[in-house]
């Protein structure tokens, strides 16, 4: 049976290649000489410190850039709320996005089911198996979860004829 893994990942060597550039742009620009704006990152998490708010939506605006530049969609950030650390001082943690929660997972089981398409679909822990008889019943199905979900930066992997 031809099947295919609907999948939700990050390329995590991209992302630290983003953080490590935002990290260099920032030591360099003159607006942010004398203030305590960095970036970091640990595990999944990237976390984005300043002086004031604006200083963290500068932050953001030049780390988003830099995920574009290197083809990493923006969509696959989770950017949490501004909290005060101390002084005048703010963090911001911005999570990115790994594996299809189950939420997310009973929704594409759901499409799936109610288009009528010849296709099953199976949450298998952090991804989507979609199987059926033909490849064009799967390559319909494809469109349609881009279509409905367009919010959500899913890829497919692991196609088997």
């Amino acid at each position: 049976m031809p099947s295919f893994d609907t999948v939700l990942e990050a390329d995590f060597v991209e992302v630290r290649n983003a953080v490590d550039n935002t990290a260099k742009e920032i030591g360099t620009r003159f607006d942010f000489k004398g203030t305590s704006a960095a970036v970091e990152l640990k595990d999944k998490e990237i976390t984005l410190f300043g002086d004031a708010d604006f200083q963290l939506q500068q932050v953001e605006d030049i780390l988003r850039g830099k995920l574009t530049r290197r083809n990493v969609d923006v969509r696959f950030m989770d950017v949490q709320a501004a909290q005060k650390i101390g002084g005048d001082k703010v963090k911001q943690v911005v999570r990115i996005k790994n594996g299809i929660e189950t939420e997310l997972g009973k929704k594409i089981q759901k499409l799936i089911k109610d288009s009528k398409m010849k296709v099953q679909a199976a949450i298998q822990g952090d991804a989507v198996r979609i199987t059926g008889a033909k490849r064009d019943d799967l390559q319909a199905a494809m469109a349609l979860i881009r279509k409905e979900l367009a919010d959500h930066p899913l890829s497919f992997n692991n196609f088997r004829d």
